[in-house]
Parts: C-alpha cells; sequence; structure tokens
C-alpha cells in the first residue's frame, strides 16, 4: 500500500510516526513537506534533525514540484494537513482515498454571522464522499466540523506523536526525580498563559510550600513573566531557562515531577503533554487543550482543571505536592499511557488496518480507544459539566 503524508514542513514531532510507517512499508511511503521551516520554529531549536531519504520537498524546482504531485497522485492512500489544497485536486476528481487530519479549526469563538460564509467556503473544500475522512489532532475537531455537517461519523482520533522513550527501570525515573519540582514549557505568548504558572508559585509560596519551577521558553510576553517574578519575589524559586532544543527540554521533564499545561482553546494539539507524560510527570493541564481530552483521564493519569480557572489549577498541584504517593501513580499510569497505546508504532499499525478498511469497505468503528478510534463529538464546556 502507497502512503503519502503530505504537510508544511517536517519536524520532531512528525519524524517518529513517519519512521514506524517506513519500517512498516518501506520506500511505499513518503513524507512531502511544502514550504521551509519558519523563521520563529528554528529559533526554537526546531529542524536539527537530519531529514530521511523519505522525505520530499515540492518546493525546492520545477523538477521536485512534478515528481512530489506523481507520488500524491498515485499514493492509494494520503494523509493531507497543513498545505495547499490545489495538491489534491486530480485525487479528488478521480475520487481516490484521503485522510485529512486537523487540528480544530474554530479555535476562537466566532460571531453567529461568520458561519454561513463558513458553511460555504468548508463544504466547498471538504467533498463529503465515504473515501474522504478526517483524522482528529484536537479532540474538538470532530466537534466543530460538525456545526457544519462535514465528517459525521467519518473522525477518528489522531494528534501529533512524539518519540516514546522506554526507560529501563521507569520506578527509578520517577524516585529520582527533583522533590516537589514544577516544569512549565511553553512560547511566552498570551494563550499559553504564562502568567497563570506565576500565579501558582505566587500562592504557593505564600502557603509555605518548598518547591522549584522552571520555565522553559522564549517570547513576546518573556519580559513581564520576569518583572512578575521580581515584583512578587520569587526569584529563588522560579527560574526562566530560555528556549531549548527537543532534547534538552525532555531531560528537563525527565528530573520534573509536576507539568503545569495551562493553555487554552487556541492549543490545537499540545505534543509537550506526549513528552510530559512519557517522561513520567504528573501533568495538570486545561480541560480546553486539544490533546488533553484524548490522553488523559481525569484523576487516573493526571489531573484536567477548568481552563482558565486559576484555583482549580492550584488546588490540583497543591493536592499532587500534598500527596507523594498520587504524584508517582499518575506518573506512572502517564508513562503507560504513552508506551502501549499513544505510540508512534502502534499508531502505524493502527492506521495501516484503518487505511485497507477504508478503500475496501469505506468509513468504519475498528478501535474501541486511544488513536484511529472513532473521535466523537465533545462539547467545549464537557468538563465543567462532568467534574467534581
Amino acid at each position: 500500500m502507497k502512503i503519502v503524508l503530505i504537510s508544511n514542513y517536517f519536524n520532531h514531532h512528525q519524524k517518529p510516526f513517519s519512521d514506524a510507517m517506513f519500517k512498516l512499508i518501506g520506500e511505499e511511503y513518503n513524507f512531502i513537506e511544502t514550504e521551509p521551516m519558519s523563521e520563529e520554529r528554528l529559533k526554537m531549536g526546531w529542524g536539527g534533525e537530519n531529514k530521511p531519504a523519505y522525505v520530499k520537498q515540492n518546493f525546492t524546482n520545477e523538477n521536485s514540484k512534478l515528481e512530489c504531485q506523481n507520488i500524491i497522485d498515485q499514493a492509494d492512500v494520503v494523509i493531507f494537513g497543513s498545505a495547499p489544497r490545489e495538491l489534491l485536486v486530480n485525487r479528488i476528481k478521480k475520487k481516490k482515498t484521503i485522510f485529512f487530519y486537523s487540528e480544530r479549526p474554530l479555535k476562537e469563538k466566532s460571531p453567529l454571522w461568520k458561519y454561513p460564509f463558513r458553511l460555504f467556503t468548508w463544504r466547498r473544500l471538504n467533498p463529503q464522499r465515504k473515501n474522504i475522512c478526517m483524522l482528529c489532532a484536537s479532540a474538538y475537531t470532530a466537534t466543530d466540523y460538525a456545526k457544519f455537517g462535514l465528517y459525521r461519523k467519518k473522525c477518528y482520533k489522531w494528534g501529533y506523536f512524539t518519540r516514546v522513550k522506554e526507560y529501563e527501570d521507569i520506578d527509578d525515573l520517577i524516585s529520582k526525580k527533583t522533590p516537589n519540582s514544577l516544569l512549565w514549557c511553553a512560547r511566552f505568548i498570551d494563550w499559553k498563559h504564562p502568567e497563570h504558572a506565576i500565579e501558582i508559585a505566587k500562592r504557593l509560596k505564600a502557603d509555605g510550600y518548598d518547591f522549584n519551577l522552571n520555565m522553559i521558553g522564549n517570547g513576546e510576553l518573556e519580559n513581564q513573566v520576569a518583572e512578575l517574578i521580581r515584583k512578587n519575589g520569587l526569584s529563588d524559586c522560579v527560574h526562566l531557562l530560555g528556549a531549548m532544543k527537543p532534547e534538552k527540554v525532555r531531560e528537563y521533564m525527565e528530573k520534573s515531577e509536576i507539568f503545569l499545561f495551562t493553555s487554552d482553546r487556541k492549543e490545537g494539539w499540545g505534543a509537550v503533554l506526549n513528552e510530559s507524560m512519557n517522561s513520567a510527570c504528573a501533568v495538570v493541564a486545561s480541560h480546553a487543550i486539544g490533546a488533553v481530552p484524548f490522553l488523559i483521564q481525569n484523576k487516573e493519569n493526571g489531573l484536567i482543571y477548568k481552563n482558565g480557572d486559576v484555583g482549580d489549577l492550584y488546588n490540583k498541584v497543591k493536592l499532587l505536592l500534598d500527596n507523594s504517593e498520587k504524584r508517582k501513580t499518575y506518573a506512572k499510569i502517564a508513562y503507560y499511557t504513552m508506551l502501549t497505546l499513544w505510540n508512534p508504532s502502534v499508531v502505524a499499525e493502527r492506521f495501516l488496518q484503518l487505511a485497507k478498511n477504508v478503500l475496501e469497505k469505506g468509513s468504519k468503528n475498528m478501535f474501541f480507544e486511544g488513536p484511529c478510534s472513532l473521535a466523537r463529538r465533545l462539547k467545549d464546556n464537557w468538563f465543567i459539566k462532568t467534574k467534581d
């Protein structure tokens, strides 16, 4: 089976799944990138990996463009992400199988007057045929598209599949973590809410907790965050470490007990959740983040708090600091969630089964949970209605 994944650029979040696919089907798998990596991502330490032979670029010259278009047209299955839609014109005409993958399209709430235009545009761009499905790189993708009558019963759980490390002794890794250590890792921008992490540190210090918070990243709010740290007298317990390469970030995750994930609904997926869970962190994460409902089972392998509710976030961080056994339990189950279910090798095998089934029979639910299982509609306020 010939499979092609098309996206804007190849990066360390896409490499593990692509490597797993290549291991399964060899040269029948190709990854086509359609533009150079952005300067912002390069400054964050992305793009350092060597590109495997299965990666093709359609933007270098006319010959590469023609070669890539031929690969796309001849493939049995195309996985299509952020890329120019004209690449699919021939496939759509010939009714060949396509799996779009998408984060939630409605990351910002929109006024009602915009819906008629979007209804017309989105339905034109997303022809409804049995051989066209949606891979949801957010737990909210299915809901957003369903509002426009798109991909009903044809949405499958997907995401970004980071490298999963298998540790020789997970109990030993957990036991050697720095006591009462918290980690926050993201760009310093408004919808990542670094100020919420500072507020947690402020409250913990006021309540007499002995802790350490490391914050990794850079961005336009970095100076404001530094000023908040100074103003609240937190320099002894909160440390700004700047941007660093992904491998170094993982080292900090492996040493940290608790991971704070404070983004709002604009966080389409959030690959740091994969990485922190794989690194056996006890995670406290906002319910609005795209990956959270897929990866975290509340009070089983992590804690979910109501988006924007700093009081709820603080209570759950305190709960973990006050209960070392609960902290270790969540961390260990989170690790096994990534190792046994949301593992790129598992995803690749499941996708081959799903693709074969769609080619032969059309869309069908094949798995009970996890990647490639049916993604059901999830309302934005699901957690508010179900939480204790």
